[in-house]
């Protein structure tokens, strides 16, 4: 509940009407990484739209590397976009 909380208010921030959904899938990638990772992957698996098996391990070999900033990067673009 916390986390769906603060995912909220950084949407609430923005000051924007409308809220591209990439953003919505970064904040929440962003947060299950931090708070389960088994509800990471099982997120990843379904909001990625993996097409091969290759693309899934090679996702779950980047586990253990630590998050990049491309989803803030791409969260940024999205609200910058829209304005």
């Amino acid at each position: 509940e916390r986390m769906v909380t603060g995912i909220i208010r950084q949407l609430e921030s923005t000051g924007e009407s409308d809220i591209p959904s990439n953003l919505i899938g970064s904040l929440i990638m962003a947060a299950l990484r931090e708070l389960d990772m088994v509800a990471y992957v099982r997120f990843a698996s379904v909001y990625k739209n993996f097409r091969a098996v290759g693309d899934f391990e090679d996702f779950v070999g980047e586990l253990d590397n630590p998050p990049s900033k491309i989803d803030d990067w791409i969260a940024r673009k999205s609200i910058l976009r829209n304005k």
